[in-house]
């Protein structure tokens, strides 16, 4: 890996103001391809995807919770979803790791995203899957509003040596 690819890591920031150009599908099947390839604990793959664009929706996943309120300007929001008893142990690891490569992709196709947490609240969890019509099985972990950025930010590290340790605390 080459510095110039830790930076396009180093560039994933937290978008949260965003242009009304929307997203190309285009761009979502890339953003989707990307989470997909994320590893899972025995290939299981847990996870489930909702895309929406539909604004009454947003807006009403941006009552839920105050951070989720930037969907109000987002033009589009995926649900990250997973299965538990398809990996009963390590769902939540699996549809993180996807959530993560999604907001990796994300600035590589010029555009901005956040991730807004829901899982293990239920006073979240509830309403997204009332919202989405989720059968019982599927719980959605987050929600992640994505968009043109109508804000740039500066690739940064946030390396801290105290937080590193060799053979032993």
């Amino acid at each position: 890996m080459t510095k110039d690819q830790i930076k396009m890591i180093l560039s994933r920031r937290s978008i949260r103001k965003y242009t009304k150009q929307p997203v190309s599908e285009d761009d979502v099947q890339a953003l989707l391809e990307a989470a997909m390839a994320a590893p899972s604990a025995a290939n299981r793959k847990p996870w489930h995807f909702i895309i929406t664009t539909d604004r009454k929706k947003l807006d009403k996943l941006a009552e839920i919770k105050s951070g989720a309120k930037l969907l109000h300007g987002a033009p589009l929001c995926i649900a990250i979803c997973g299965i538990e008893s398809a990996s009963p142990h390590y769902w939540v690891q699996d549809c993180s790791a996807a959530t993560e490569n999604l907001l990796l992709a994300a600035p590589l196709l010029g555009l901005g995203a956040v991730w807004l947490g829901i899982y293990p609240h239920e006073n979240r969890v509830r309403p997204v899957k009332e919202i989405f019509g989720l059968p019982d099985d599927i719980i959605p972990l987050s929600l992640i509003s994505v968009g043109h950025p109508a804000e740039e930010k500066e690739p940064r590290t946030q390396y801290d040596k105290s937080r590193v340790h060799r053979e032993h605390w």
